[in-house]
């Protein structure tokens, strides 16, 4: 599999490491809900159902093992959102964390955006390694001093201490969001970022918090005629008044701020006509869209919907110009996921560093890759069974009938509790981060 350096279509992936308790019973708050690399890639957030965000950071390659690449190891944890009551509705709000965002890095401090169902925060992640002493008013442990007793004047000095790592919130925007939030979107100007919800989108500046523009609003005046959700929504990557978002109709809406302030009117509409054949009772729900994004370069657009990954040529609404089937073994059983809620799920996607490979998750702890130039794919599977120090990665197979080979697995026997929904690429590596429910696993092309 090609990998975020290029052209080369035999990529092996191994094992690097895997975060998180092995018990089988999971405690609900720590299912992790979003995975998120920074900018450099020297950063990797998580965030749990629990409100809590961990931030692992790589470590400096070893002269010793150059073959190697540095581990991550926990950087900063903290708790960003606590659960609430809203009094009004009646309402429980929980402190699952939805999406976090990075911040391009300015200064030797880190920002990030986390949000749940309804509030967003920037947090400032911050470095302390020295410590002022030698007030004059104050003694070392805090108490101040009777300015009568100070005869000298001394001048404080920094003196080095143990590194601190702390999280604080700078802002918080909240109250602007009736439905619960489902992604948050940094604009490339780096001053404004939008969050969307099921029926609107809105428009913030980084330095505002008690207002914001509503931007989209397809919330119907009577309610009964609602016949679509906003699922996922993003800005492009390099023009800061382009946007796009996705529906529960399949569709995706990119819209120009330029045009008016309110982009009901969409610019472009991408829409794949539905293929007859293939017209079921599920066939609406399964075209649902659940995650959305540019590639780096801004010129192509990926959607992921229940069975497949679409990547769109963004000159070109009829139809994608890529379509991959994630699962199409499922198809078959698609009555059976929709008794027990799995037709609901929503699967992330991510592209790698330059674009040639994409990635989203399975079932079974399943994950797939799909190289677009030499137009393969691969099946591999985060378990713990496969989880000695650099050991390769097994392509996985599954059978969907007749014969099973030795190596394949059938489709009766996967495990639809084991799911892999979100998925992160390196920016600049071939390094990826993979959440099952509790756990995230890192792995990172051999070196030979």
């Amino acid at each position: 599999m090609a990998g975020a350096g290029g052209g080369n279509s035999d990529v092996q992936w191994c094992f690097s490491q895997v975060k998180g308790a092995i018990d089988d019973d999971v405690a609900e708050a720590d299912i992790i809900s979003t995975v998120e690399f920074n900018h450099s890639g020297e950063l990797l957030a998580t965030g749990d159902k629990g409100g809590r965000v961990v931030i692992f950071q790589q470590e400096p390659e070893s002269k010793n093992h150059p073959q190697c690449r540095g581990e991550y190891n926990v950087y900063s944890t903290f708790q960003s959102h606590e659960p609430e009551f809203d009094y009004l509705k009646s309402l429980e709000i929980e402190e699952k964390i939805n999406k976090i965002r990075w911040l391009p890095q300015k200064n030797a401090a880190q920002f990030l955006l986390s949000t749940n169902d309804k509030t967003i925060k920037l947090w400032k992640i911050s470095e302390r390694d020295k410590r002022p002493e030698g007030y004059n008013l104050k003694e070392e442990d805090g108490r101040y001093r009777d300015p009568n007793t100070v005869t000298t004047l001394r001048v404080p000095v920094f003196r080095p201490m143990d590194l601190m790592v702390e999280a604080s919130p700078r802002r918080v925007f909240a109250n602007a969001h009736t439905y619960h939030i489902n992604s948050i979107s940094v604009n490339s100007d780096y001053e404004t970022y939008l969050s969307a919800d099921d029926l609107r989108i809105n428009l913030w500046h980084l330095e505002i918090t008690d207002r914001s523009f509503n931007i989209v609003d397809i919330k119907p005046a009577n309610m009964e005629e609602l016949t679509e959700v906003i699922t996922a929504a993003e800005f492009h990557p390099n023009q800061c008044n382009t946007f796009v978002y996705s529906s529960s109709k399949g569709t995706i809406r990119m819209c120009d701020m330029r045009a008016s302030a309110l982009c009901d009117k969409h610019a472009k509409l991408f829409e794949e006509p539905e293929d007859p054949n293939n017209r079921s009772f599920f066939s609406e729900i399964i075209s649902s869209i659940s995650d959305v994004k540019f590639s780096h370069s801004g010129r192509y657009m990926m959607t992921r919907d229940y069975l497949s990954v679409k990547i769109w040529d963004l000159n070109m609404e009829t139809r994608p110009v890529e379509t991959y089937q994630v699962h199409e073994y499922l198809r078959s059983k698609l009555c059976s996921l929709y008794e027990n809620d799995c037709i609901f799920d929503k699967f992330e996607c991510c592209w790698n560093g330059n674009d040639s490979v994409v990635m989203t998750g399975s079932y079974n702890n399943f994950f797939r890759m799909f190289d677009r130039g030499y137009r393969q794919d691969v099946t591999l599977e985060a378990s713990r069974e496969n989880s000695k120090p650099r050991s390769v990665l097994k392509p996985r197979k599954v059978s969907t009938g007749g014969k099973r080979k030795k190596d394949e697995i059938s489709v009766d026997s996967l495990d639809f509790n084991k799911k892999i929904l979100h998925t992160a690429w390196h920016p600049l590596n071939n390094i990826i981060a993979v959440a099952t429910t509790n756990n995230l696993y890192i792995f990172q092309e051999k070196m030979n």
